[in-house]
């Protein structure tokens, strides 16, 4: 009866064990994401509808197989649409438990956000003011390695990328619950545990693709990993060397001689006692295992949020596009598809097999930007999402072909406008007023507002996009660095920028911080209200160049005559010579007196705040024919880039 009593009480601890190992499963958190580029009101229609959609969700998360959306609401912007996805193998029970947490977390972490998402190991919740049905979406994306190596890294990431693939094309072809999980033997003691799964209303393409999107993530971020996974919000998928998910068994039922002898030869209880005691411990101790390895994956996953910011960003992967897709939407690089032509290569304008328009960037091969820039871009933009931002829908990487792919936006670049004669009038005031507030808010975004702080290092006009509304976003992010959460500046001896942009700080001696991009953001404010090109400046009234000829006139008092003669029956004479002061604040020669982006949009939006007295403006870089005098004082340019109407540099070495 010891035996007997001792068995039992292993079996109950056992089956608690069991239950501490689902139940902490159910409820682990992995991480979530607030688009801060749209947001509500507290108590609004928005949020009424919004609680009604994640009402719906949940209530519906234990009939719904896995899988629900919902939407309230009849007219935007105060439309919402919602969806949660719960992991293929749990019960419903669990799915209901994930979701009801995950509707009341999402909403403690984004209160005000009309964009968001969280994802938990069991489950994935997510809303939007914009239709997210049957729509693949592969950003944001968040890539989480397990932070120990394998023994063999190129045999297991062999066998990893094989069953990857396998499990993308076995659950994209399933009609409804687009899951599929594997076992493969990776050595005589391990074994390669992996699950896929998308949401159910993509269709076998879409699905695919968004695997597709999520395995390529996988070298970058876990090479040779022990485990790790790639959330998607339109998929996910998940490796492991132990079970994490719940493996069919099927436990065989007593045979009929069994039963019937069952009172003929009768074995002691204790003798079943002492042959069964030592396979529950050795399932306990396995239980304990598992517990433990999940409780330490909960600290890991759980830290991301407190995780070094300069890390996270080198895990981020967006869409991979094939380049097949690429040539067919450009019409294989076509010249009438050509819209634009860069210090880095072409843009071309495409259309995707869904009939979603795209802004093809192709780096030419002989350009400065190599795969570190590249990849520098790729990751940055990923990450940003801000409505004065372009939007990073993907890229391409195809042997010596490096692409990239974003939103089209309608009308081009600034610079298309603003120094062409024909067009010129296009930008009344109003507008270009909007356009500066529009590359301020960027700008801020970049520097404060975002998880990351980001120096630009190349704002100019053709880097400033304008969509059909006219509204900024700022582009271009091959030459951008990531500063820390209290770093303020850097020094490097690559200087890499556009003559007439550079902060004088940072051309000659290799200082960038982010008043580098205040400087540069004033020359814009000065070009956008003269509607003069800086590098290309010529007056023959003794002014060298653009930022000196607006200091002339701030200092006689004409700053109406600075004004691009186009505006004069759209101005306002307040906010003409409000921009051309806070234009000179931002370029004066010491970084410490110009102003922070936010102060700039005070300024910018406020009519009673009085404006520091701005000093003399920073060192002009020139272009043409007085490039050679200052390559020398540089010491020694390494590579020029000319493209339309400027001079990029891609290799500077300050002294």
């Amino acid at each position: 009866m010891i035996l007997f009593n001792l068995f039992m009480t292993l079996v109950l601890i056992f089956m608690r064990f069991l239950i501490c190992a689902t139940s902490a499963a159910a409820l682990t958190y992995s991480v979530h994401f607030c688009s801060n580029t749209t947001i509500f009101t507290p108590n609004s229609t928005y949020q009424v509808n919004l609680d009604s959609v994640l009402s719906a969700l949940s209530s519906n998360a234990t009939s719904s197989n896995g899988f629900y959306n919902s939407a309230a609401g009849r007219e935007p912007p105060d439309v919402v649409y919602g969806l949660f996805l719960c992991r293929g193998d749990i019960p419903s029970v669990t799915c209901r438990e994930c979701v009801d947490t995950a509707a009341k977390e999402i909403i403690r972490r984004c209160p005000r956000e009309k964009e968001s998402y969280i994802w938990y190991e069991e489950c994935l919740l997510r809303y939007n003011n914009q239709s997210i049905f049957s729509i693949i979406r592969e950003v944001p994306s968040f890539d989480l390695p397990d932070p120990e190596n394998v023994t063999e890294p190129e045999r297991f990431n062999q066998l990893l990328a094989s069953t990857m693939n396998s499990l993308a094309s076995k659950a994209a072809s399933q009609s409804f619950k687009k899951f599929a999980t594997d076992e493969e033997n990776f050595t005589s003691s391990q074994t390669l545990y992996s699950l896929v799964q998308c949401t159910p209303d993509l269709s076998e393409y879409l699905c695919n693709r968004c695997f597709q999107s999520a395995i390529a993530a996988l070298p970058m971020c876990c090479t040779g990993k022990r485990g790790g996974k790639v959330l998607l919000p339109s998929c996910i998928i998940r490796y492991e060397l132990f079970p994490f998910y719940r493996i069919n068994t099927t436990i065989p039922a007593p045979s009929p001689s069994t039963t019937k002898d069952k009172g003929k030869s009768r074995i002691p209880t204790q003798l079943i006692a002492a042959i069964i005691a030592p396979v529950v411990i050795s399932l306990v101790l396995l239980a304990l295992g598992i517990c433990f390895l999940r409780r330490r994956a909960m600290k890991k996953y759980n830290a991301l949020e407190e995780q070094n910011v300069g890390d996270e960003i080198t895990n981020i992967n967006s869409l991979q596009f094939d380049l097949a897709t690429i040539r067919y939407a450009t019409n294989n690089f076509s010249d009438d598809k050509k819209i634009g032509e860069g210090g880095f290569g072409a843009v071309y304008k495409g259309k995707l097999y869904n009939g979603q328009e795209i802004a093809v960037k192709r780096l030419s091969r002989n350009s400065g930007q190599g795969a570190t820039e590249f990849k520098n871009e790729v990751m940055l933009v990923a990450k940003l999402q801000h409505k004065n931002l372009v939007q990073l829908l993907g890229f391409c990487l195809d042997r010596q072909e490096k692409i990239l792919v974003y939103e089209y936006v309608a009308n081009g670049s600034l610079d298309y406008f603003l120094f062409d004669t024909e067009k010129q009038g296009q930008l009344n005031w109003p507008t270009r007023y909007k356009i500066i507030e529009g590359i301020a808010r960027g700008l801020l975004y970049l520097q404060e507002d975002s998880r990351l702080r980001i120096i630009h290092r190349d704002l100019k006009a053709s880097n400033i996009l304008l969509d059909e509304d006219m509204n900024a976003k700022i582009s271009d992010f091959g030459m951008a660095r990531i500063f820390g959460a209290d770093q303020t500046q850097a020094n490097t001896r690559r200087v890499v920028g556009t003559f007439g942009y550079m902060a004088p700080e940072y051309a000659m001696h290799g200082h960038y911080s982010v008043k580098s991009d205040v400087y540069s953001f004033g020359v814009l404010i000065l070009e956008i209200k003269s509607g003069k090109k800086n590098s290309s400046f010529c007056q023959a009234d003794g002014a060298e160049d653009l930022l000196s000829y607006a200091w002339k006139h701030w200092c006689e008092e004409t700053t109406l005559q600075f004004m691009d003669p186009v505006l004069r029956n759209s101005y306002k004479r307040n906010e003409i010579t409000k921009c051309i002061h806070i234009g000179l604040l931002c370029v004066q020669e010491n970084p410490g007196g110009r102003p922070t982006m936010k102060s700039i949009i005070i300024m910018h939006s406020s009519s009673s705040i009085v404006l520091p007295l701005p000093e003399q403006p920073g060192l002009f870089l020139h272009s043409g024919t007085e490039m050679k005098t200052q390559s020398e004082e540089l010491d020694s340019v390494q590579s020029i880039q000319l493209s339309a109407n400027e001079m990029s540099v891609t290799e500077i070495y300050p002294r």
